[in-house]
């Protein structure tokens, strides 16, 4: 079995920062794509940030500038460095993982991690 395994998160002041980790663990080859949901209540769950193979990376517009996340495919970690923090980006943030490669036959279309609650204090 393939999980995604995440820590940070917690509460913190306007303008203040916090940093998300995700580790994939499991047995698999690859992954294309890992990167970072959120769901605020109320909400729907959208992509804050993803890293995709290659080094491309994509945000959100509203998190352009204060949000970096980076992926070691080494070691299948992503991260997502969150600076300048808002209350509007309080929400349960998602590590999410995009085909995964188990067997030369087997892949998962999409994987998700538990959840991390972020709450941002004005």
């Amino acid at each position: 079995q393939v999980h995604l395994v995440e820590s940070g998160g917690g509460s913190v002041q306007a303008g203040g920062s916090l940093k998300l980790s995700c580790v994939a663990s499991g047995n698999f080859f690859s992954i294309n794509a890992m990167g970072w949901y959120r769901q605020a209540p109320g909400k729907q769950r959208e992509l804050v940030a993803q890293a995709i193979g290659g080094g491309d990376a994509n945000y959100i517009d509203t998190v352009k500038g204060r949000f970096t996340i980076s992926w070691d495919s080494a070691k299948n970690t992503v991260s997502l460095q969150m600076n300048t923090l808002k209350p509007e980006d309080t929400a349960v943030y998602y590590c999410h993982a995009e085909r995964v490669v188990v067997t030369m036959t087997y892949g998962i279309t999409e994987l998700w991690g538990q959840g991390t609650l972020v709450t941002v204090s004005s």
